[in-house]
């Protein structure tokens, strides 16, 4: 049973940075692709970024693209998200995702952290 909890959520001010982490336990994280989900008060599940087993193939959704960098170190099990020029319309609560393939749709996606809350002021 693949387990994965995520870290490093945080109230920030416009235009500043946060990083996420995301720990997996339970099962081949080397072999997986993980992805990064928000979910804003009253919108769904939206796409963020995803990585492939490799980390050589990265992907955005086009709201955080050039501002968020995903990235995972499979060494210590960990996926991570670096938040950059953060808004207030990144508020939401993020949640890692982890499957055999990279997709960009919540549903696609069998195993789910908590999720950590990112609160961004203006």
């Amino acid at each position: 049973q693949v387990r994965l909890v995520e870290s490093g959520g945080g109230l920030v001010q416009a235009g500043g940075s946060l990083r996420l982490s995301c720990a997996a336990s339970g099962g081949t994280f080397s072999n997986a692709a993980l992805a990064w989900f928000r979910e804003a008060p009253g919108k769904e599940r939206a796409f963020v970024a995803a990585i492939s087993w490799s980390g050589d193939s990265t992907f955005y959704g086009d709201s955080v693209r050039g501002r968020f960098t995903i990235s995972r170190e499979n060494a210590k099990n960990t996926v991570y998200l670096q938040m950059n020029s953060l808004k207030p319309e990144d508020t939401a609560i993020y949640y890692c995702a982890a499957d055999h393939i990279v997709r960009k749709r919540p549903e696609d996606y069998e195993y789910w952290g908590q999720g950590t809350q990112v609160t961004v002021t203006s």
